[in-house]
Protein backbone atom coordinates (compact mmCIF):
# COMPACT_ATOMS: atom_id res chain seq x y z
CA UNK A 1 0.00 0.00 0.00
CA UNK A 2 1.29 3.43 -0.97
CA UNK A 3 0.60 6.75 0.73
CA UNK A 4 -0.50 8.99 -2.13
CA UNK A 5 -0.93 12.74 -2.29
CA UNK A 6 -3.11 14.06 -5.12
CA UNK A 7 -3.03 17.63 -6.39
CA UNK A 8 -5.84 19.10 -8.46
CA UNK A 9 -8.31 22.00 -8.38
CA UNK A 10 -10.39 21.90 -5.20
CA UNK A 11 -11.53 25.42 -4.42
CA UNK A 12 -12.91 26.98 -7.59
CA UNK A 13 -16.51 26.30 -6.55
CA UNK A 14 -17.07 24.01 -9.52
CA UNK A 15 -19.09 20.79 -9.29
CA UNK A 16 -17.02 19.06 -11.94
CA UNK A 17 -13.71 19.84 -10.25
CA UNK A 18 -15.07 18.64 -6.93
CA UNK A 19 -16.50 15.39 -8.27
CA UNK A 20 -13.52 14.44 -10.43
CA UNK A 21 -11.32 14.85 -7.34
CA UNK A 22 -13.70 12.63 -5.36
CA UNK A 23 -13.69 9.98 -8.09
CA UNK A 24 -9.91 9.70 -8.32
CA UNK A 25 -9.49 9.49 -4.56
CA UNK A 26 -12.21 6.85 -4.28
CA UNK A 27 -10.66 4.74 -7.04
CA UNK A 28 -7.19 4.90 -5.48
CA UNK A 29 -8.61 3.96 -2.09
CA UNK A 30 -10.53 1.04 -3.60
CA UNK A 31 -7.20 -0.11 -5.06
CA UNK A 32 -5.96 -0.34 -1.47
CA UNK A 33 -3.92 2.87 -1.12
CA UNK A 34 -3.85 5.49 1.62
CA UNK A 35 -4.80 8.55 -0.38
CA UNK A 36 -5.55 12.19 0.36
CA UNK A 37 -5.79 15.39 -1.66
CA UNK A 38 -3.33 18.18 -0.99
CA UNK A 39 -5.42 21.14 0.16
CA UNK A 40 -3.66 23.80 -1.90
CA UNK A 41 -5.06 27.30 -1.42
CA UNK A 42 -2.34 29.68 -2.66
CA UNK A 43 -2.12 33.02 -0.91
CA UNK A 44 -2.12 36.35 -2.76
CA UNK A 45 1.68 36.55 -2.89
CA UNK A 46 1.96 33.06 -4.39
CA UNK A 47 -0.63 33.91 -7.04
CA UNK A 48 1.17 37.12 -8.00
CA UNK A 49 4.56 35.44 -8.19
CA UNK A 50 3.17 32.65 -10.29
CA UNK A 51 1.57 35.10 -12.73
CA UNK A 52 4.90 36.88 -13.20
CA UNK A 53 6.93 33.66 -13.40
CA UNK A 54 4.71 32.08 -16.05
CA UNK A 55 3.67 35.18 -17.99
CA UNK A 56 -0.04 34.61 -17.44
CA UNK A 57 -2.41 37.32 -18.60
CA UNK A 58 -3.48 39.88 -15.94
CA UNK A 59 -7.04 39.48 -17.22
CA UNK A 60 -7.15 36.22 -15.26
CA UNK A 61 -7.09 38.31 -12.10
CA UNK A 62 -10.03 40.33 -13.39
CA UNK A 63 -11.93 37.14 -14.23
CA UNK A 64 -11.24 35.88 -10.72
CA UNK A 65 -12.42 39.11 -9.16
CA UNK A 66 -15.63 38.98 -11.20
CA UNK A 67 -16.35 35.43 -10.07
CA UNK A 68 -15.68 36.33 -6.45
CA UNK A 69 -18.00 39.31 -6.81
CA UNK A 70 -20.81 37.02 -7.96
CA UNK A 71 -20.13 34.62 -5.12
CA UNK A 72 -19.98 37.43 -2.58
CA UNK A 73 -23.23 39.04 -3.74
CA UNK A 74 -25.32 35.86 -3.95
CA UNK A 75 -26.27 33.96 -0.81
CA UNK A 76 -26.85 30.85 -2.94
CA UNK A 77 -23.26 30.89 -4.22
CA UNK A 78 -21.94 31.19 -0.68
CA UNK A 79 -24.15 28.29 0.38
CA UNK A 80 -22.91 26.23 -2.57
CA UNK A 81 -19.29 26.81 -1.60
CA UNK A 82 -19.98 25.81 2.00
CA UNK A 83 -21.70 22.67 0.80
CA UNK A 84 -18.67 21.78 -1.32
CA UNK A 85 -16.49 22.14 1.79
CA UNK A 86 -18.96 19.96 3.65
CA UNK A 87 -18.73 17.38 0.87
CA UNK A 88 -14.96 17.26 1.30
CA UNK A 89 -15.39 16.80 5.03
CA UNK A 90 -17.88 13.94 4.65
CA UNK A 91 -16.60 12.16 1.56
CA UNK A 92 -12.88 12.81 1.19
CA UNK A 93 -9.58 13.12 3.00
CA UNK A 94 -7.68 16.39 2.63
CA UNK A 95 -4.27 17.40 3.91
CA UNK A 96 -3.61 20.46 6.08
CA UNK A 97 -3.94 23.67 4.05
CA UNK A 98 -0.93 24.62 1.91
CA UNK A 99 -0.57 28.32 1.09
CA UNK A 100 2.74 28.43 -0.79
CA UNK A 101 5.55 26.39 -2.28
CA UNK A 102 7.27 25.97 1.09
CA UNK A 103 4.11 24.35 2.46
CA UNK A 104 3.89 22.09 -0.60
CA UNK A 105 7.54 21.05 -0.32
CA UNK A 106 7.11 20.11 3.31
CA UNK A 107 3.91 18.13 2.88
CA UNK A 108 5.28 16.25 -0.13
CA UNK A 109 7.84 14.58 2.14
CA UNK A 110 5.09 12.54 3.76
CA UNK A 111 3.94 10.77 0.59
CA UNK A 112 5.35 7.74 -1.19
CA UNK A 113 3.87 8.96 -4.48
CA UNK A 114 2.44 12.19 -5.86
CA UNK A 115 -0.33 12.27 -8.47
CA UNK A 116 -1.67 15.29 -10.32
CA UNK A 117 -4.90 15.31 -12.26
CA UNK A 118 -7.36 15.65 -13.68
CA UNK A 119 -9.26 18.81 -14.80
CA UNK A 120 -7.55 21.71 -16.61
CA UNK A 121 -4.58 21.85 -14.25
CA UNK A 122 -2.13 21.95 -17.20
CA UNK A 123 -3.97 24.60 -19.20
CA UNK A 124 -1.20 27.00 -20.34
CA UNK A 125 -3.57 29.96 -20.18
CA UNK A 126 -3.50 29.93 -16.35
CA UNK A 127 -0.35 27.91 -15.87
CA UNK A 128 0.88 27.13 -12.37
CA UNK A 129 4.02 24.92 -12.10
CA UNK A 130 2.80 23.56 -8.77
CA UNK A 131 0.33 21.40 -10.69
CA UNK A 132 3.34 19.81 -12.40
CA UNK A 133 4.42 18.73 -8.89
CA UNK A 134 7.72 20.59 -9.25
CA UNK A 135 7.84 21.41 -5.53
CA UNK A 136 8.81 17.84 -4.57
CA UNK A 137 12.31 16.41 -4.31
CA UNK A 138 13.67 15.20 -7.69
CA UNK A 139 13.58 11.53 -6.66
CA UNK A 140 9.94 11.62 -5.50
CA UNK A 141 7.81 9.31 -7.70
CA UNK A 142 5.08 11.22 -9.51
CA UNK A 143 2.34 10.46 -12.00
CA UNK A 144 -0.01 12.59 -14.09
CA UNK A 145 -3.47 11.09 -14.44
CA UNK A 146 -5.35 12.66 -17.35
CA UNK A 147 -4.69 16.38 -16.80
CA UNK A 148 -6.32 18.52 -19.45
CA UNK A 149 -4.39 21.17 -21.36
CA UNK A 150 -7.73 22.42 -22.65
CA UNK A 151 -6.22 23.99 -25.79
CA UNK A 152 -5.33 22.83 -29.28
CA UNK A 153 -2.56 25.31 -30.06
CA UNK A 154 1.02 25.04 -28.82
CA UNK A 155 1.69 27.87 -26.31
CA UNK A 156 4.54 30.37 -26.53
CA UNK A 157 8.16 29.42 -25.96
CA UNK A 158 8.22 30.49 -22.32
CA UNK A 159 5.41 28.14 -21.39
CA UNK A 160 6.78 25.42 -23.64
CA UNK A 161 9.99 25.46 -21.59
CA UNK A 162 8.03 25.15 -18.36
CA UNK A 163 6.02 22.21 -19.68
CA UNK A 164 9.07 20.45 -21.16
CA UNK A 165 11.14 20.71 -17.98
CA UNK A 166 8.35 19.81 -15.58
CA UNK A 167 6.95 16.83 -17.47
CA UNK A 168 10.46 15.36 -17.63
CA UNK A 169 10.24 14.81 -13.86
CA UNK A 170 7.34 12.37 -14.14
CA UNK A 171 7.54 8.60 -14.03
CA UNK A 172 4.41 8.37 -16.20
CA UNK A 173 2.24 10.97 -17.94
CA UNK A 174 -1.23 10.69 -19.41
CA UNK A 175 -3.62 13.38 -20.64
CA UNK A 176 -7.37 13.72 -21.00
CA UNK A 177 -7.75 14.77 -24.66
CA UNK A 178 -6.20 13.75 -27.94
CA UNK A 179 -5.61 17.43 -28.68
CA UNK A 180 -3.59 17.74 -25.48
CA UNK A 181 -1.51 14.73 -26.48
CA UNK A 182 -0.65 16.43 -29.76
CA UNK A 183 0.42 19.60 -27.96
CA UNK A 184 2.70 17.59 -25.67
CA UNK A 185 4.21 15.73 -28.63
CA UNK A 186 5.05 19.08 -30.24
CA UNK A 187 6.68 20.33 -27.01
CA UNK A 188 8.38 17.23 -25.63
CA UNK A 189 8.57 14.77 -28.52
CA UNK A 190 6.79 12.17 -26.38
CA UNK A 191 3.21 11.04 -26.90
CA UNK A 192 1.28 10.32 -23.69
CA UNK A 193 -1.70 7.95 -23.53
CA UNK A 194 -5.12 9.56 -23.57
CA UNK A 195 -7.31 8.53 -20.63
CA UNK A 196 -10.78 9.51 -19.41
CA UNK A 197 -11.68 12.07 -16.78
CA UNK A 198 -11.83 10.46 -13.30
CA UNK A 199 -15.63 10.78 -13.16
CA UNK A 200 -15.74 8.12 -15.88
CA UNK A 201 -13.80 5.66 -13.69
CA UNK A 202 -16.83 5.09 -11.44
CA UNK A 203 -19.90 3.10 -12.45
CA UNK A 204 -23.22 4.89 -12.68
CA UNK A 205 -24.35 3.05 -9.53
CA UNK A 206 -21.52 4.67 -7.56
CA UNK A 207 -22.75 8.12 -8.52
CA UNK A 208 -26.34 7.17 -7.77
CA UNK A 209 -25.25 6.43 -4.20
CA UNK A 210 -24.37 10.12 -3.82
CA UNK A 211 -27.48 11.59 -5.41
CA UNK A 212 -29.78 13.77 -3.34
CA UNK A 213 -33.02 13.35 -5.35
CA UNK A 214 -35.01 16.42 -6.29
CA UNK A 215 -38.63 16.41 -5.19
CA UNK A 216 -40.30 17.50 -8.41
CA UNK A 217 -43.55 16.23 -9.86
CA UNK A 218 -43.18 17.55 -13.42
CA UNK A 219 -40.47 16.71 -16.00
CA UNK A 220 -37.80 19.39 -16.33
CA UNK A 221 -34.96 20.65 -18.49
CA UNK A 222 -31.79 21.10 -16.43
CA UNK A 223 -29.70 24.11 -17.52
CA UNK A 224 -26.10 24.43 -16.36
CA UNK A 225 -23.80 27.02 -17.93
CA UNK A 226 -20.27 28.01 -16.98
CA UNK A 227 -19.99 30.77 -19.60
CA UNK A 228 -22.01 33.92 -20.18
CA UNK A 229 -23.82 34.42 -23.47
CA UNK A 230 -27.29 35.81 -24.05
CA UNK A 231 -27.76 33.26 -26.84
CA UNK A 232 -27.80 30.51 -24.19
CA UNK A 233 -31.09 31.76 -22.83
CA UNK A 234 -32.65 32.01 -26.28
CA UNK A 235 -31.75 28.35 -26.69
CA UNK A 236 -33.34 27.50 -23.36
CA UNK A 237 -36.55 29.25 -24.41
CA UNK A 238 -36.55 27.36 -27.71
CA UNK A 239 -36.08 24.02 -25.95
CA UNK A 240 -38.95 24.81 -23.60
CA UNK A 241 -41.21 25.39 -26.58
CA UNK A 242 -39.96 22.33 -28.46
CA UNK A 243 -40.10 19.86 -25.58
CA UNK A 244 -42.66 21.25 -23.16
CA UNK A 245 -40.10 20.81 -20.39
CA UNK A 246 -39.86 23.54 -17.78
CA UNK A 247 -36.28 24.83 -17.36
CA UNK A 248 -34.51 24.50 -14.03
CA UNK A 249 -31.29 26.55 -13.91
CA UNK A 250 -28.30 25.85 -11.70
CA UNK A 251 -26.83 29.38 -11.55
CA UNK A 252 -23.09 29.91 -11.84
CA UNK A 253 -22.75 33.36 -13.40
CA UNK A 254 -24.23 36.76 -12.71
CA UNK A 255 -26.10 36.47 -16.00
CA UNK A 256 -27.80 33.26 -14.80
CA UNK A 257 -29.06 35.01 -11.68
CA UNK A 258 -30.75 37.61 -13.89
CA UNK A 259 -32.92 35.05 -15.68
CA UNK A 260 -36.22 35.77 -13.95
CA UNK A 261 -38.11 33.76 -16.58
CA UNK A 262 -36.77 30.47 -15.23
CA UNK A 263 -36.68 28.70 -11.90
CA UNK A 264 -33.29 28.55 -10.17
CA UNK A 265 -31.83 25.66 -8.20
CA UNK A 266 -29.66 27.90 -6.05
CA UNK A 267 -27.16 26.89 -3.40
CA UNK A 268 -27.01 23.23 -4.45
CA UNK A 269 -24.11 21.11 -3.26
CA UNK A 270 -22.44 18.26 -5.17
CA UNK A 271 -25.04 15.67 -4.08
CA UNK A 272 -27.88 17.97 -5.13
CA UNK A 273 -26.16 18.63 -8.46
CA UNK A 274 -25.97 14.89 -9.10
CA UNK A 275 -29.58 14.50 -8.06
CA UNK A 276 -30.62 17.20 -10.51
CA UNK A 277 -28.77 15.47 -13.36
CA UNK A 278 -30.25 12.11 -12.39
CA UNK A 279 -33.79 13.52 -12.26
CA UNK A 280 -33.68 15.66 -15.41
CA UNK A 281 -35.47 14.61 -18.58
CA UNK A 282 -32.98 16.60 -20.66
CA UNK A 283 -29.88 18.69 -20.03
CA UNK A 284 -28.73 21.87 -21.74
CA UNK A 285 -25.14 22.79 -20.89
CA UNK A 286 -21.83 24.26 -22.06
CA UNK A 287 -19.93 22.36 -19.37
CA UNK A 288 -17.57 19.41 -19.90
CA UNK A 289 -18.71 17.78 -16.68
CA UNK A 290 -22.32 18.65 -17.40
CA UNK A 291 -21.93 16.62 -20.60
CA UNK A 292 -19.99 13.86 -18.82
CA UNK A 293 -22.53 13.35 -16.05
CA UNK A 294 -25.43 13.64 -18.46
CA UNK A 295 -23.82 10.82 -20.44
CA UNK A 296 -23.14 8.71 -17.34
CA UNK A 297 -26.80 9.01 -16.30
CA UNK A 298 -28.03 8.28 -19.84
CA UNK A 299 -29.63 11.67 -20.43
CA UNK A 300 -30.16 13.51 -23.69
CA UNK A 301 -27.73 16.44 -23.65
CA UNK A 302 -28.14 19.58 -25.73
CA UNK A 303 -24.54 20.81 -25.77
CA UNK A 304 -23.76 24.47 -26.42
CA UNK A 305 -20.21 25.18 -27.56
CA UNK A 306 -18.85 27.80 -25.20
CA UNK A 307 -16.06 29.19 -27.40
CA UNK A 308 -15.77 30.52 -30.94
CA UNK A 309 -13.82 28.16 -33.16
CA UNK A 310 -11.34 30.94 -34.04
CA UNK A 311 -10.65 31.75 -30.37
CA UNK A 312 -6.98 30.85 -29.66
CA UNK A 313 -7.98 30.07 -26.06
CA UNK A 314 -10.91 27.88 -27.08
CA UNK A 315 -11.44 24.86 -24.85
CA UNK A 316 -14.00 23.18 -27.10
CA UNK A 317 -11.54 20.34 -27.64
CA UNK A 318 -12.53 18.95 -24.23
CA UNK A 319 -16.11 18.22 -25.23
CA UNK A 320 -15.18 17.29 -28.81
CA UNK A 321 -12.79 14.59 -27.61
CA UNK A 322 -15.25 13.25 -25.03
CA UNK A 323 -17.98 12.87 -27.63
CA UNK A 324 -15.62 11.11 -30.04
CA UNK A 325 -14.54 8.68 -27.32
CA UNK A 326 -18.14 7.92 -26.37
CA UNK A 327 -19.04 7.18 -29.99
CA UNK A 328 -15.95 5.10 -30.74
CA UNK A 329 -15.40 3.27 -27.44
CA UNK A 330 -18.22 3.84 -24.99
CA UNK A 331 -17.93 4.41 -21.25
CA UNK A 332 -17.12 0.79 -20.23
CA UNK A 333 -14.02 0.66 -22.44
CA UNK A 334 -12.92 4.16 -21.39
CA UNK A 335 -13.30 3.16 -17.75
CA UNK A 336 -11.28 -0.01 -18.24
CA UNK A 337 -8.43 1.88 -19.95
CA UNK A 338 -8.18 4.40 -17.12
CA UNK A 339 -8.27 1.81 -14.35
CA UNK A 340 -5.73 -0.39 -16.11
CA UNK A 341 -3.25 2.51 -16.45
CA UNK A 342 -3.54 3.29 -12.75
CA UNK A 343 -3.00 -0.35 -11.80
CA UNK A 344 0.02 -0.67 -14.07
CA UNK A 345 1.66 2.49 -12.77
CA UNK A 346 0.69 2.37 -9.10
CA UNK A 347 -0.21 -1.24 -8.39
CA UNK A 348 -2.99 -2.68 -6.23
Amino acid sequence: MSRIGVLTFLHNGNYGSTLQAYALQRVLREMGHDCEHIDYRPDARSKALNMLRCGNSPKLLLDGLRKREVRGSQAGMQEKYQRILGFYGRRMSLSPVCRNRADLREIAKGYDLLVCGSDQIWNPVWMNPAYFLDFAEPDKPRLAYAPSLGVTQVPGRRKQRIIRRRTALFDAVSVREEEGARVLVAITGNRPPVLPDPVCLLERSAWEELCEPLKREKPFLLCYFIGENTAYWDRVSSLREETGLEPLVIPVTGEAYEQTRFELLDGAGPEEFLGAVQGADMICTDSFHGLAFGTIFGKKVDLIRRYREDDPESKNSRVDHFRREIRQKGLPVMRLEGLQWLKENIGT
